[in-house]
């Protein structure tokens, strides 16, 4: 078993679609706030799927071909984790007529969509649960949840099984075999409609032999289909063939920002960490690794490395020549920056007046020499520590090899004499400036 092979190029970015762009105002809810607002967990600013079509110019100058987006079905939040109707684009973001044009402009582009599967929980608006709360036991969908008795009470304390103990996300059961097969055609909809692949949100929270199901359902519907588990922790257990390709490697961020953003680990720790990772990973699924640094769930890269765009890039460089797929964030790649909900889905800025110009420049060219370098996309990873505060990302495919030198100091001389792992690059001493970063290749 292994990951669909398409990964090993792919470079995603993630959208939030409530906050890219605004294409059709008529879609306007009532109260829409100006784009420039103030994010919160209830103001809408009208993001919907046309703003998405007309920025791909965008996206294909950042290198992207792989889209995630965060729920898009209908909902009453601005977020969507919270659906009434798994089988209907959200009023505010379009119709299916809307979705597929979407569909269609991404893929002549050669941009594949992975949708979130938000299949633990839906919204107390959700019809299914309506008719409990207004039939009680008579409701033929009463065991479609966990509810310990009648009336349905949602305060002071739900007396039903929820997402986290929050009330308007009533918790699906998925023992039942009704509430599966909803599922399950959610999933096989949305494939057909074109889509290519799942993101699986807490999949934790959601017994496996469900998953397992899940992934029978799909693949048989695609094998180029990608299923990716959100995971916060270690990502072998969803690896083993039987459930997803990949995982968000939350794991890698962290190593990532705990040597460039943080200094909580120095080289040798870095690098030890990732040679472990990758040894978690089961072989086959290195390249399914879904790797970020930034998401709808935490706080923006530039804030997390306190406006310090050098140290940000640092952070990218490293990001891209991981093995696995690199995703940016909406708005990370031209310098927004925001704490963690809400302060990190504010409407996406399109003025490039207000963009940090230097950060854009080295994202993009950090995606267009992985994207040129066969070795940086495919080739096996090693890391080494080179001193304190250097570490070298090797990836060899073969007899070619590419490394990513990437320095936080102050400025650093490297001999080859002192470690042996560059020699395979240069025989002569290399210089790295002052929180600098270099590509290398050879063969």
């Amino acid at each position: 078993m292994a990951a669909p092979e398409w990964l090993a190029d792919a470079v995603f970015y993630q959208i939030f679609p409530e906050r890219f762009a605004n294409g059709d105002r008529s879609l306007d809810p009532p109260g829409v706030e100006p784009w420039d607002a103030v994010p919160t967990r209830d103001n809408f600013l009208g993001g919907d799927l046309q703003g998405i079509i007309d920025h791909l110019d965008h996206l294909d100058g950042l290198g992207v071909n792989a889209l995630y987006l965060t729920p898009i079905f209908e909902a009453r939040t601005n977020h969507r984790y919270d659906a009434v109707d798994y089988f209907a684009i959200d009023h505010r973001l379009g119709d299916l007529e809307t979705f597929q044009r979407f569909l269609d402009a991404c893929h002549a582009r050669g941009i594949r969509v992975v949708l979130d599967a938000v299949l633990n929980h839906c919204g107390d608006g959700h019809w299914a649960f309506r008719d409990v709360v207004e039939k009680e036991a008579a409701s033929p969908h009463v065991n479609w949840f966990s509810v310990e008795g009648f009336p349905v009470i949602s305060h002071p304390e739900p007396n039903y099984r929820t997402c986290s103990g929050c009330y308007y996300l009533p918790k699906w059961n998925a023992y039942n075999p009704e509430v599966r097969d909803h599922h399950f055609s959610v999933a096989r909809y949305w494939i057909e409609q074109g889509i290519d692949g799942w993101r699986l949100d807490v999949p934790y929270f959601i017994n496996r032999n469900f998953w397992r199901q899940f992934r029978e359902v799909v693949k048989p519907l695609g094998e180029d289909l990608y299923i990716v588990a959100e995971e916060w922790r270690e990502p072998q257990e969803w690896l083993q063939g039987d459930i997803a390709d990949g995982t968000m490697n939350y794991t890698l961020r962290d190593l990532v920002l705990g040597f460039t953003a943080d200094r909580s680990i120095d080289a040798t720790e870095f690098a030890a960490g990732m040679n472990q990772l990758r040894r978690q990973i089961p072989d086959g699924y290195h390249h399914g690794m879904l790797n970020l640094l930034g998401s709808h769930d935490t706080e923006r890269v530039l804030t997390r490395h306190g406006a310090d765009v050098d140290s940000a890039l640092l952070g990218y460089s490293l990001l891209f020549a991981a093995e696995g797929a690199p995703m940016l964030y909406y708005g990370d790649e031209v310098g927004m920056t925001g704490e963690n909900d809400p302060g990190c889905r504010a409407g996406m800025v399109w003025d490039p007046q207000a963009w940090d110009q230097r950060l854009l420049a080295g994202v993009r060219e950090l995606a267009a020499r992985r994207t040129s370098t066969a070795a940086l996309r495919r080739g096996k990873q090693d890391v080494y520590p080179l001193g304190t505060d250097t570490v070298l990302v090797m990836r060899t495919l073969g007899d070619a090899a590419a490394a990513v030198l990437v320095h936080r100091g102050e400025g650093v001389d490297l001999d080859p004499v002192d470690y042996p792992v560059l020699s395979r690059f240069t025989s002569a001493p290399l210089h790295l400036g002052r929180r600098s970063s270099t590509i290398l290749e050879a063969g």
